[in-house]
């Protein structure tokens, strides 16, 4: 059986955000065509982020796959770690705040900016 690497944004048990793996089964379809079962979304944002954009800290205010359609997307955590994603590559952002907890940029979240000479496109697919 074929399967499919998910990236993870997520919010760890202490609060933090982290990356992971998940392994996605890509359990139906034919011989010819594997698939996965088919996933929930709500719709879809695009995004177009100028040369030199970078966000401030914050939490994925709902989880969301963000796939990178042009440019590079560098994401650094609060522990000094980054991930930089280009055009074809994807993560899956749950990086949502603990409930009850305040925004403090030194343990929750991520921030993320634009890399290289051309504007970032991303696609958001809401789930």
């Amino acid at each position: 059986m074929s399967t499919f690497t998910q990236v993870v944004l997520y919010t760890d048990k202490d609060g933090r955000a982290r990356f992971r793996d998940e392994i996605i089964p890509l359990s139906e379809g034919t011989p010819a065509v594997s698939l996965s079962k088919v996933l929930p979304s709500e719709g879809y944002q695009l995004r177009e982020s100028p040369v030199g954009f970078r966000s401030p800290v914050h939490c994925t205010g709902k989880p969301q796959w963000v796939f990178i359609l042009q440019g590079g997307m560098e994401v650094g955590l609060a522990d000094g770690s980054t991930r930089l994603f280009t055009a074809g590559q994807h993560f899956y952002s749950a990086d949502v705040l603990p409930e009850g907890a305040t925004l403090d940029p030194t343990v929750h979240g991520h921030w993320s900016r634009q890399v290289g000479n051309e504007p970032l496109i991303t696609l958001f697919v809401k789930g």
